[in-house]
């Protein structure tokens, strides 16, 4: 038995020790100089205990950018889902070119967030962007994009469904092509039409690919940095600036080494939180199926 046991520690020790070393042990630093002034330059490092915490709880920029966050969130999760799902049920029908058009909606996923960062805050220039082209041709009146506090976080968001649609329409297709043909028969049977076969038959049977995507997207979400900081770097006036973006700032920026730690545990204990309030979810939802 003791044989048994030492030899599933040799045969897993290769893959504990690259998480003891990137991952364990980085968190366990990162939470000890949450409670330090660490300056990030110096090797004075003084305890300060729960100063950090307190000072960012009461701090106006820390409550912006969490509420820029949840806004972002709302912004992006519902968008990126319904899109996802209508592009679904397109794809789920056999036409001509089918594969090509998946793919092409599929591209920007795979492509990375900062070349296409790049060709978006082109798109969004006020004098000779896309966007405003468009607007123009519409009728409608430009905008700044992401030159104004009140519409760079709607280009923000823009931008991420636009990248995330084709992830979402993936999961979407599998989950649809599980559905029994026979329910649609049964419900085809009792008279439904195709409005009744999707609310009653098809939504109730996707729902665990929902629930999966609404938090994956929610966790996601709490995350995003790579597109603010290379078409806003969290401006104007700090209308972009999310939780993982504030914790550049105060590490990298500002020096701030023990409060962005503070902003980073943060960060770790709600996305632990989602994934234990999306275990227990999905296991009373499992038990009630």
């Amino acid at each position: 038995m003791r044989k048994k046991r030492l030899i599933r520690v040799i045969y897993t020790l290769p893959f504990l020790i690259p998480l003891l070393l990137f991952w364990i042990i980085p968190l366990i630093l990162a939470l000890i100089i949450s409670f330090t002034d660490w300056d990030y330059i110096s090797s004075d490092i003084n305890f300060v205990g729960l100063y950090n915490y307190i000072d960012i709880f009461t701090d106006p920029d820390f409550v912006k950018a969490l509420s820029n966050t949840f806004v972002f969130g709302l912004g992006t999760i519902f968008a990126t889902i319904v899109l996802g799902l209508i592009f679904a049920l397109l794809f789920q029908k056999n036409f001509t070119g089918r594969k090509i058009y998946q793919t092409i909606i599929f591209s920007p996923w795979v492509t990375p967030t900062v070349a296409v960062s790049l060709v978006w805050s082109w798109i969004y220039d006020p004098d000779k962007g896309f966007a405003n082209f468009i607007l123009k041709t519409l009728g409608l009146k430009p905008l700044e994009w992401l030159h104004s506090s009140k519409t760079a976080m709607l280009g923000i968001i823009i931008f991420t469904v636009w990248k995330s649609i084709g992830w979402t329409m993936l999961f979407y297709l599998g989950a649809l092509e599980r559905v029994p043909k026979s329910t649609y028969e049964a419900a085809e049977i009792d008279g439904g039409n195709y409005l009744g076969k999707f609310i009653h038959v098809t939504l109730p049977l996707i729902s665990p690919t929902t629930y999966f995507l609404f938090i994956i997207n929610l966790i996601t979400s709490i995350q995003v940095y790579d597109q603010i900081q290379i078409m806003t770097q969290g401006g104007p006036g700090g209308s972009t600036t999310t939780l993982l973006y504030l914790y550049y700032e105060k590490a990298f920026q500002n020096f701030q080494m023990g409060s962005a730690n503070a902003v980073a545990i943060v960060i770790l204990t709600i996305i632990i939180l989602l994934s234990f309030m999306s275990s227990y979810i999905s296991k009373r939802w499992v038990h009630y199926e």
